[in-house]
């Protein structure tokens, strides 16, 4: 059985989760950076994340850390950390081909007596019924035999730099009792918040999945309070703050549910529940409601134009921010997205304005190009879509010289006193 102190590490992907691992790892151990992106290994050998998760002083800090894009570098290593991305298609079905090709690439230098654990979110099994046979398929070993299998759901909160991963205590399991042990002891190395030992990798794997489906239908019930809210003529973030003085009640708000997991995680669950012959009904109509809201703002927009008497054929409207959440410039899943689309239905010209983004970024993954500075006195309609601190910093009526004469300010993120807008969620 591997010792801890004879563990050499390989960090599998570096994105949002796998570098700020690989960083606190290289603080205290020698570890691999594996990534199959030769230019975000470039980028990351100059000294700077193109995320903005880790810092450039915390990335030189890291001196034990190198950055490999070949498979022959993995070769020495004997425990393996997987933090590729696991997304849904366009059917809303895991896609695990990320995690599949990761797999495949360390079964080609798995040995006897290594150890790969898992960190993407997937559902309860999927690391022991999807990922270990690729293992064995690719390297010819036999699990909990030759080699073994850990998980450790990661936790990265994207832009934010209170909850860190050494400050978010660490869900740890294996395939054995001693595996687990390992694993755990691992952690514990740069998780300052401590651990939690569960009894089972799929018990660990299904903690994480409804972290987020948790919140999914928390928002999901906010959301819906907030179209009822709006049909009566109340305003909703008022109803949360009177609700709020009681110490029980939880502090949710309504809005765009995306990102890489709110908005994805829960369809896995379903997923899973679905080929073991259960349909899940309120996941789903959570997530439906929330891949509904794009639509509904719209919705919402349009009426206020048509009673400014605004023509909306042909009409200019400006939605500001792009990234799926505030002061990061992570594209993944962004449901501002749904809100530019279904304006382009209403033959209604859109800018983009975020500066977080690379232009770049989301011309590839959205065919979005967006504004560098918004025209003064150009819009018919702004959207407030992601509470950049940009933004907050702007005012009311530096957002508001966006727009003619006459025009509607939405706020969709409560930036706003309800008095300096025309519309909130």
């Amino acid at each position: 059985m591997l010792k801890l102190e004879d563990v050499k590490l390989a960090i599998i992907g570096l994105g949002y989760v796998g570098l700020p691992l690989a960083v606190e790892f290289g603080k205290v151990r020698s570890v691999v950076g594996f990534d199959i992106n030769a230019s975000r290994i470039r980028a990351l050998e100059t000294g700077h994340d193109m995320t903005l998760e880790v810092s450039d002083e915390d990335l030189a800090s890291a001196g034990q850390l190198s950055f490999k894009t070949d498979i022959s570098d993995l070769a020495e290593c004997n425990v393996f950390i997987v933090t590729v991305p696991t997304p849904i298609d366009e059917h809303r079905q895991p896609d695990l081909m990320p995690l599949v090709k990761a797999s495949e690439t360390i079964g080609k230098v798995l040995k006897c007596g290594d150890i790969v654990i898992y960190e993407s979110t997937v559902y309860p099994g999927a690391t022991e019924e999807d990922c270990v046979p690729v293992l064995e398929r690719a390297s010819g070993l036999k699990f909990n035999v030759d080699f073994f299998a850990g998980y450790s759901p990661e936790r990265i909160n994207p832009g934010d730099k209170e909850h860190r991963v050494t400050t978010i205590k660490k869900v740890t399991s294996g395939s054995t009792p001693e595996v687990a042990n390992l694993v755990d002891s691992l952690y514990k190395q740069i998780v300052i918040a401590g651990t939690h030992k569960t009894s089972s990798i799929k018990v660990a794997e299904a903690a994480k999945v409804i972290e987020n489906t948790q919140r999914d239908l928390n928002i999901a019930l906010i959301n819906e309070l907030a179209i009822i809210f709006n049909k009566m003529g109340i305003d909703t973030e008022a109803v949360l703050q009177a609700a709020g003085t009681k110490w029980n009640f939880l502090p949710f708000r309504p809005g765009l549910v995306g990102g890489h997991c709110i908005g994805v995680d829960p369809y896995y669950l379903t997923h899973k529940a679905q080929s073991i012959g259960y349909h899940p009904e309120i996941i789903l109509a959570g997530r439906r409601l929330n891949d509904c809201m794009g639509a509904y703002v719209v919705s919402q927009l349009i009426k206020a134009m048509l009673k400014r008497r605004i023509h909306v054929d042909g009409a200019r409207v400006l939605i500001m921010g792009l990234t799926f959440k505030e002061n990061c410039p992570d594209l993944r899943n962004t449901k501002v997205v749904d809100i530019a689309r279904e304006l382009a239905e209403y033959n209604i010209q859109v800018d983009i304005y975020d500066p977080w983004v690379s232009v770049e970024e989301a011309q590839h993954e959205y065919c979005i190009t967006p504004v560098l500075e918004p025209g003064v006195g150009s819009y018919d309609g702004v959207i407030l879509a992601v509470a950049h601190s940009q933004f907050k910093i702007l005012g009311a009526a530096n957002i508001r010289a966006f727009g003619k004469a006459k025009h509607v300010l939405y706020d969709l993120k409560y930036l706003l006193s309800a008095e300096e807008s025309d519309l909130r969620l």
